[in-house]
């Protein structure tokens, strides 16, 4: 035995070497291959002093799966102090030292990190002219060619598609009465199989992510593809595994050395190979799609998003438009964003909303007395409900707050050199807009760590609007599907709460609330108990 834990130490210190050894190998090579003299730095925000060469990626800016491998995670007792040094508390810590704006270098690659909100905002929203384009990030470039609506360039053509899409999307309801039923038609599945499955499972817990994933995912499909599809439909369920994987390996596995060396993307073997199967399999599914919608298009009877955006390249191309950036590679891209981006953040929201649900019951008791007095118990929540619910709605704001499902949103970069609060940010700039320290700023909210949906009412008992929470992002680059995603998230944890009790299974403890840092922040695996109410 003893010989055999020795092997496995000398194994497991062998493969923490190799990784760290593959990090710094690359990030120097990579940035000595590209190392171009810098412009004038003279006046940029402060920060940590950079190492040579590698910038601050040698320190602390360790990729997250090197962290997790070397076991320097930690977190404390209790659900409301379960922490970890996650990127965005991290950064959020560095501001204590340097500001609330301030620089880190990835390589050669000047970093601005901004905390806090009145600091957001002023670049995202009062500088957006600025403050609104995007990296590249050789990840994602690679993958997106730079097109569709999340990771494009700010520019005209990202205008002209993005006013298109939103146009669109609420012709086919975005935003609207007219798209509940669609969000209640998911809804029905979800709830009959909860029902069963409280029937069947004798005590044990049951994982709500693939019938939460599937209920998401298919309002945007109903309204972007055209179709629903059956929660139990194999490759539908595939592709929403490969979806979730792909964004895993992306963020948090070997393959973000790609963004240090951009070669590695085209390896043969592990996770950079199983990226390029994962991006192949989704492309062979969405292209199918738009191929039968260009198959039976009927330009004067559009079905969703596909048959306005083709029957609109059909109109650009008999108007003489050559150069028109209405093509059906550019829709690929944008089904592919609105797919993802549509799917994940409002799955992981829900998720995040329902586990608070089952830590703080006194909460989920207090939310279900409310709807009960409002709603009753004989018909489905509304809309029209949600001005009359003031409590459920805090509850969910809090959770938002709580978790901020994006808490680095999606890089920015400058499209020009500016003056920003004393300092020089020059053309190129990445930008990372702290989302997390603006929902746990204590100068902005009180005890910021604690879960109190009463914070977002009144003495009356009224909803409060707060300027300083901004979930969906702020700017140019707020979410486009924000509407979508509030109508999804009252909707699912009203009916919800109306028809059943979360609870964690007997003896199991809270999985840690830090969650999961990716792309998005999903909370840690867990199961609950479901139970009818009566």
């Amino acid at each position: 035995m003893g010989l055999l834990w020795l092997e496995q130490l000398h194994t497991s210190l062998l493969s923490h070497i190799g990784i760290i050894a593959c990090v710094i190998f690359l990030t120097v090579y990579y940035s000595v291959c590209t190392y171009k003299k810098r412009q004038d730095l003279s006046n940029i925000p402060p920060g940590p002093k950079p190492w040579p060469v590698v910038g601050n990626f040698g320190g602390f800016l360790i990729p997250s799966f090197v962290w997790r491998r070397l076991g320097k995670l930690q977190e404390s007792d209790g659900p409301e102090k379960s922490t970890v040094m996650s990127p965005q508390v991290f950064l959020m810590e560095q501001a204590k030292l340097y500001g609330n704006v301030y620089s880190i270098f990835v390589g050669s690659q000047l970093v601005v990190v901004l905390n806090g909100y009145e600091v957001v905002r002023d670049a995202l929203s009062s500088r957006a002219d600025v403050f609104s384009d995007r990296p590249d990030i050789p990840a994602i470039t690679i993958m997106t060619k730079r097109k569709g609506i999340v990771f494009a360039p700010y520019g005209p053509v990202w205008r002209k598609q993005r006013k298109f899409c939103h146009t669109t999307l609420r012709t086919f309801g975005l935003g609207k009465l007219s798209l509940e039923p669609c969000i209640l038609e998911g809804l029905a599945i979800v709830k009959a199989e909860l029902l069963r499955f409280s029937e069947e499972s004798g005590g044990s817990g049951v994982d709500l992510s693939p019938l939460i994933t599937n209920a998401v995912s298919n309002v945007i499909c109903s309204m972007s593809l055209g179709q629903r599809f059956h929660h139990q439909d194999r490759e539908f369920g595939t592709l929403l595994d490969l979806m979730a994987r792909g964004l895993e390996i992306s963020v948090n596995s070997p393959a973000v050395l790609i963004n240090i060396f951009p070669p590695l993307y085209y390896l043969p073997c592990g996770v950079f190979k199983e990226l390029r199967q994962v991006e192949r399999d989704i492309t062979v599914f969405l292209k199918r799609i738009i191929a039968r919608h260009r198959s039976t298009l009927d330009p004067d009877n559009p079905r969703d998003l596909i048959d306005m955006y083709l029957a609109e390249m059909l109109a650009q191309q008999a108007a003489g438009e050559t150069d028109s950036s209405f093509t059906e590679d550019y829709l690929f891209y944008i089904i592919g964003d609105l797919f993802i981006a549509g799917t994940d953040t409002t799955t992981n929201s829900v998720l995040w909303i329902l586990l608070f649900m089952v830590v703080y019951t006194d909460v989920q008791e207090k939310v279900q007395a409310e709807i009960d007095e409002v709603v009753g118990r004989d018909r489905v929540p509304s809309l029209t409900d949600k001005g009359r619910l003031p409590f459920t709605e805090a509850t969910i704001m809090e959770v938002q707050r709580m978790t901020s499902v994006v808490p680095l949103a999606i890089p920015h970069m400058t499209s020009e050199k500016t003056e920003f609060r004393g300092y020089t940010i020059p053309k190129g700039t990445v930008i990372i807009p702290n989302l997390w320290s603006v929902h746990r700023d204590p100068t902005v909210w009180d005890k910021p760590d604690s879960f109190n949906p009463a914070r977002f009412l009144d003495d009356e008992g009224n909803l409060l609007r707060k300027e300083c929470f901004i979930p969906f992002g702020i700017g140019r680059r707020v979410c486009m599907g924000e509407q979508l995603a509030k109508m999804e998230l009252f909707l699912m944890f009203t009916s919800l709460m109306q028809a059943f009790t979360f609870r964690l299974p007997e003896g199991r403890p809270p999985p840690p609330m830090h969650g999961r840092f990716g792309l998005t922040l999903a909370p840690c695996p867990y199961t609950v108990c479901v139970s009818p109410r009566s």
